[in-house]
């Protein structure tokens, strides 16, 4: 079907589209804990470091890292210090073993140098050289970068100012996204829900056929299912590993893992043939759990839409593998193809930044993602699947973004595994109606951006208000 629609997209589309954001732009593989403080930066700071000339880069004697707003307010416990010391060091999310990470930012903290791209080393040390100015704000974005490299006198050569504009996604001032700025022959554009569901209709298609379609476009079928199985397997074994973990989280709050005690009770309950009402609920809980507690360890995890979030779309994911009848590969691709398109959708209009707009844009986001996932997967029209994600975000207006202690820990894991819940609750009320409804998604996602833009400054991820004021770190 997928190739079959991409013939018709391209009848009198000779200059090309510029597609929708991806499935791998919104499921992106990387570290934790924070996908706009610690994934962005680290790639921002990387992307720097790259774009020096070798003529340039011979003069270099030190580079200075500045972050400003929510960067600043939150960034050393959001490890932004070490993603920043990594990325300048050439190490990029998707690339660095995170059980190597804490070790190499170590390393090159003591030995106060970083190697350049050519493998020159130069003076670096994190604690003077990154500075975490909580004084001048951009308009343009809360999460603000300003890399600057030096020579001997103190002249500058080259800077260069980056947004971490949530989700892992970059963008660097004076320049186009280069993430998704790009134009393809083929492919259906669409701005809104309303967009999607009218070339639905048009073509006779699902709302994974346009996103397969999409994919295709960029490169080839086979690939882009690889791609999928990858992200996937990579969601499906941080949870596992989340599951066989124990111990306190790092940061200081002292937060104990939950997850595999939680499983474990679980599978003791499953094996004594007890019946629970709430078991269903109660995995998708741990699942999500799982996944947040890797997170906040800096574990390996997949942006869904962000870090932050990262627990919801796995845990629902899993909820379809393993408790629903007639799970399928197949299907599990169809969630993330649907899950991505909805996303694309609300970051366009909206934000999937807590920075921006709070944990609306977070947890929210993935709930509605997650919500129209496991509706397609399970046979929803396309009109029950837009209802789904309507229901499950509207669930979440006005959610705040306050992290104890700046932590990705107190009330985020928890949070995911309430959004994953409210998630799947709102697929089976879509599912039990005919997708018609008062309320579209489009509305929601307005109402979305309008309640992050009123939003105080102080709830959206600065932790200077909310639990993170309320709660003492010690």
């Amino acid at each position: 079907m997928a190739h079959e629609l991409l013939t018709r997209s391209a009848l009198g589309n000779d200059a090309g589209k510029t597609l929708p954001i991806g499935v791998f732009d919104l499921f992106k593989i990387g570290i934790g804990p924070s996908s706009s403080h610690t994934v962005g930066p680290m790639k921002a700071a990387a992307s720097f470091v790259r774009g020096l000339s070798k003529g340039r880069e011979a003069s270099i004697a030190r580079i200075e890292a500045r972050v400003f707003g929510s960067l600043a307010w939150t960034g050393k416990g959001h490890a932004t210090d070490r993603a920043l010391t990594l990325g300048l060091s050439g190490k990029t999310p998707d690339g660095i073993d995170p059980d190597e990470a804490c070790r190499m930012f170590k390393q090159i903290s003591g030995a106060r140098q970083i190697a350049l791209p050519s493998g020159r080393r130069i003076s670096f040390e994190p604690e003077t050289d990154i500075v975490f100015d909580t004084r001048r704000q951009f308009s343009r974005h809360p999460n603000a970068m300003e890399f600057t490299a030096l020579d001997e006198s103190g002249n500058v050569i080259s800077s260069e100012i980056w947004f971490s504009i949530g989700g892992g996604f970059i963008e660097r001032l004076d320049a186009e996204n280069q993430e998704n700025g790009l134009k393809y022959p083929l492919g259906f554009e669409f701005r809104s829900s309303h967009d999607l569901l009218d070339l639905c209709r048009l073509h006779s298609c699902t709302i994974a056929d346009i996103a397969m379609a999409n994919e295709i476009a960029r490169r080839g079928e086979e690939e882009t299912v690889q791609e999928l199985d990858h992200i996937i397997d990579v969601m499906m074994k941080c949870i596992d590993r989340g599951l066989r973990q124990d111990g306190e989280l790092p940061g200081g709050l002292r937060v104990r893992r939950r997850a595999g005690a939680l499983f474990e009770k679980l599978q003791n309950i499953t094996q004594s043939n007890s019946r629970s009402i709430s078991r269903p609920f109660d995995h998708i809980s741990v699942f999500a759990i799982a996944v947040n507690e890797e997170n906040a360890a800096g574990g390996r995890v997949v942006t869904a839409p962000t870090n932050g979030a990262a627990g919801v779309v796995p845990a629902v994911l899993r909820y379809y593998r393993d408790l629903c009848d007639d799970a399928s590969l197949e299907g599990s691709r169809t969630f993330l193809l649907v899950a991505s398109a909805i996303g694309s959708i609300i970051k366009r209009n909206a934000s999937i930044s807590g920075a921006e707009v709070g944990c609306q844009g977070e947890v929210g986001s993935a709930a509605a993602m997650a919500s129209a996932g496991i509706t397609a997967a399970l046979g929803g029209t396309n009109e029950q699947v837009e209802n789904a994600a309507e229901i499950a975000i509207e669930h979440h207006l006005g959610m705040t973004c306050d992290p104890v202690g700046g932590l990705v820990q107190i009330p985020c894991i928890e949070r995911n595994a309430f959004g994953a819940v409210k998630a799947v609750n709102a697929a089976y009320l879509a599912l039990a109606g005919d997708g018609k409804h008062r309320v579209s998604l489009d509305q929601v996602i307005e109402t979305m951006r309008q309640t992050g833009a009123d939003m105080h400054d102080k709830y959206r991820e600065t932790s200077r208000g909310g639990l993170a004021v309320n709660v003492p770190e010690c």
